[in-house]
């Protein structure tokens, strides 16, 4: 996907959460919507729910990305998928085990 449009350092982006995972998210270019997402991603995904559009600039940090990669990525390939945190195994490890009762 080459667009001009794209090619600055500013792209209106459109941000879906997946309904069947948690802190699943696709990012997309707004003026495109989601006609670049392949249709085997949409349908694993889930049916997308817009949480948010903003523009994103090398300069405006995301939580969980870099932000020139996200711009690359939907630039590129006209979207950029953002998969949940993984679990920390200390945690798993915490759940497995048992804990005493005090009583």
């Amino acid at each position: 996907m080459k667009d001009d449009r794209l090619q600055g350092d500013k792209l209106l982006c459109e941000i879906f959460k997946s309904p069947r995972k948690d802190e699943m998210y696709l990012y997309v270019d707004k003026r495109q919507g989601l006609a670049e997402v392949p249709a085997v991603l949409l349908e694993r995904f889930g049916k997308p729910i817009s949480v948010m559009t903003m523009i994103l600039t090398p300069e405006k940090p995301l939580a969980r990305a870099k932000t020139e990669d996200v711009m690359a990525a939907i630039r590129d390939k006209g979207f950029y998928l953002q998969m949940p945190p993984a679990k920390e195994e200390y945690l798993l490890d915490l759940y497995r085990t048992p804990t005493e009762s005090r009583y």
